[in-house]
């Protein structure tokens, strides 16, 4: 049987039913990864944290219609030849719907085809959502020698299609499972929408371009709400922590997001604020203005620019947004 390690998905009782499906999903045993060689299964405790502060990433930083915060998360253990999605591939329709919308049946549907099919997945589950862009979600699932593979995706909210996540990360290692493993996650685009901000309406991309990381200078267009020219690297805007369950410990469910799991991010769980500098965007400048002044003495003209994005964290500062020059009067009086 595939075998649902946990699952929650706090207020939205259309995901319960759906994952209630894959409990009839027959699972036929796979071949055995080569480099897997233990025996036994492990349980691991899995930790979101969102790092989507407005200091890490202060461009665009949605505060309202909807803040920022992250969707609930949804695991998939499998072999190594099932990819709930892949970096530099296109987008499933399951996906598509999750990146776009948060809809979650199709990509649901999608698993479960799979584990008929050539009985790649193990187990689903899912952690709550972040209410946040800063705060911690918690789940735990179980593995196997032959499904020793984990795999997730969470929708970044507000956003196009963007989301984060890990491909197929392989928690054997020879004849002993990972202790404990943390990895920060970095943004993607599903290539299914192409709005350039949080909170762009939708514009769907045709045709539908492949799933591609999201850096500080790709896409490379100044309306990228992730666009940050001076940096060479993004920060991380989540990051994943797994850690082995000892065998003794009672394999619970995901508790219920509350204030205490979804705090701020701050010295209490071992991260320093990070101060992303964001400089001042400015406009073009506007045509020169007539140029005016009294006859036999010269004159000036006068144009105009317009701020588009005030600086934040010690960014460069906005430059002068009018300027004048001498010229020889047009009409003079």
């Amino acid at each position: 049987m595939v075998r649902i390690a946990c699952t929650h998905a706090s207020g939205l009782l259309s995901w319960l039913a759906t994952l209630s499906l894959l409990r009839g999903v027959p699972a036929m045993p796979v071949g055995v990864d080569e480099v897997c060689t233990t025996g036994a299964s492990a349980k691991y405790g899995l930790t979101f944290t969102g790092m989507w502060s407005q200091t890490a990433f202060p461009k665009q930083y949605p505060l309202y219609r909807p803040p920022a915060q992250w969707s609930p998360l949804i695991g998939v253990t499998h072999s190594s030849d099932y990819h709930i999605w892949q970096k530099n591939e296109y987008a499933s329709n399951g996906v598509r719907e999750f990146s776009e919308k948060g809809e979650a049946w199709t990509l649901m549907k999608e698993v479960e085809a799979a584990g008929e099919r050539i009985q790649s997945v193990y187990g689903v589950f899912s952690a709550p959502a972040v209410a946040l862009g800063t705060g911690q979600t918690s789940s735990e699932f179980e593995v196997f020698t032959r499904h020793s593979f984990l795999s997730f995706i969470v929708r970044i909210v507000p956003s196009p299609d963007w989301f984060v996540g890990v491909d197929s990360l392989n928690l054997c290692e020879g004849d002993q499972w990972k202790e404990n493993v943390s990895l920060d996650l970095y943004p993607y685009d599903a290539g299914t929408d192409s709005g350039f901000t949080f909170s762009s309406p939708n514009f769907e991309t045709i045709p539908q371009e492949k799933v591609t990381q999201i850096t500080s200078s790709f896409p490379s267009h100044p309306a990228n709400s992730f666009y940050y020219p001076r940096l060479k690297h993004l920060p991380p805007i989540a990051r994943v922590t797994l850690t082995k369950v000892k065998s003794n410990h009672i394999f619970s469910l995901p508790i219920e997001p509350t204030q205490s799991n979804q705090i701020p991010i701050g010295n209490e769980i071992g991260d320093s604020l990070i101060n992303t500098p964001l400089d001042c965007e400015v406009s073009a400048w506007s045509p020169w203005g007539l140029c005016r002044g009294k006859c036999g003495e010269p004159g000036v003209r006068h144009r105009t620019r317009y701020i588009h994005l005030h600086p934040a964290n010690n960014g460069a500062a906005c430059p002068p947004l009018e300027e004048d020059k001498i010229c020889d009067p047009d009409n003079c009086v």
